[in-house]
């Protein structure tokens, strides 16, 4: 197992030429890849945070209101 990861770190450490061509395209489609990345982990945050604390302020609001009804 040592022998196997020693020989994969060391082929990652390896560099060699490249003979492709990479477009202009894909450096704007990795830029916009990331940014999407970047929002959706936002978005899953933002729900996970505010969903439950908008739930909170509604029911508390709805025990003020049935509070009050009853003064």
């Amino acid at each position: 197992m040592l022998k196997l990861a020693f020989i994969s770190f060391t082929v990652c450490l390896i560099t060699t030429s490249s003979f492709a061509y990479l477009g202009p395209g894909i450096g704007g489609g990795v830029i916009v890849a990331m940014i999407g990345i970047i929002v959706a982990i936002f978005a899953a945050l933002f729900g996970l945070i505010w969903f439950p604390i908008k739930r909170l302020l509604k029911k508390k609001r709805k025990k003020e209101q049935q509070h009050n009804k009853f003064d």
